[in-house]
């Protein structure tokens, strides 16, 4: 299944896109008179809360009810969780970007962090901080962790996994590498668009997809998730041994080569406001930002 969150007269709204468009969840409980989840992070919390939904998607498109669909041109994307309790990153993920950093092949993963604030969707424009002159992509593919996950094995780890996601981890690279922290450089309003779908993990190899960014229309980034240090299920496992994931976090997986820092520095042109960054991901889809 694919899901969406949108706004809807400033109401956040749970979305699952279908032939006939996108349906509205809420409406489509006030429609049936049944007690639905209205965002994912209440799907994920209610113990029959995905059942509800398939049962109330399964109606409206058996029946037809037109006035639940709205088209994709007529959606005000929201993130696609707004709130999750951790945002975990995983860099130097690709032998080839960790070569054109110049920077060493993890024998362990090299983990970071964002912040909620980060979070931004699909068609958001993206504001440039103030001073940040070296603006960097990062097509990634983000785990949504499903249920509570502490200390589970590598065997096991996928499932604890809800679904998979786009993401885009945007980078300041001079505010970065300001200090040995990278904190700073990865954390500006906005610089973690997801979406715009998540797609359940029931319908997705994590092992086996093409990732791709293009900016103006120029590809950046082509590779494929299978060339991953470390895959989706051995991540969440060593996450888990030393945090416990709760439903509705999300795990940027690392991006392979291609970013503005692995090229030479006379080649480095960094991105400005009114560059159009997109990243698709095999049967997730495109997310679409602009700077500002």
């Amino acid at each position: 299944m694919k899901l969406l969150q949108f706004f809807k007269e400033n109401k956040l709204h749970l979305g699952v896109a279908t032939e006939l468009g996108i349906l509205d969840v809420s409406e489509a409980g006030k429609k049936y008179n049944v007690s639905v989840p209205g965002s994912l992070q209440e799907l994920l919390s209610a113990e029959d809360g995905m059942k509800t939904v398939e049962a109330v998607t399964s109606r409206a498109l058996e029946v037809k009810t037109t006035e639940l669909f709205l088209s994709k041109e007529e959606i005000h994307y929201a993130p696609v969780v707004t709130n999750p309790e951790k945002i975990v990153c995983v860099g130097l993920n690709y032998i080839d970007h960790a070569k054109e950093s110049k920077m060493d092949i993890p024998t362990s993963p090299v983990i970071f962090s964002k912040f909620n604030n980060t979070l931004s969707a699909h068609l958001d424009y993206i504001p440039i901080p103030e001073g940040a002159k070296q603006i960097d992509y990062e097509a990634e593919l983000v785990v949504v962790i499903g249920k509570e996950a502490k200390n589970v094995s590598k065997e096991e780890a996928l499932s604890y996994v809800f679904g998979y996601t786009i993401g885009n981890d945007v980078s300041a690279r001079d505010l970065q590498f300001r200090t040995g922290q990278w904190l700073l450089g990865k954390s500006p309003d906005g610089f973690a668009p997801v979406g715009p779908f998540v797609v359940t993990s029931d319908e997705i190899n994590p092992n086996n997809l093409n990732i791709e960014c293009r900016i103006n229309g120029e590809i950046r980034q082509k590779a494929n998730t299978r060339d991953m240090i470390f895959d989706c299920a051995t991540l969440v496992s060593y996450l888990s041994t030393y945090m416990t994931l709760k439903p509705g976090d999300l795990i940027f997986t690392g991006t392979p080569d291609g970013v503005i820092l692995g090229y030479a520095k006379d080649q480095q042109v960094w991105l400005k406001p009114g560059d159009e960054m997109v990243v698709s991901i095999e049967k997730l889809g495109e997310l679409k930002n602009v700077l500002k």
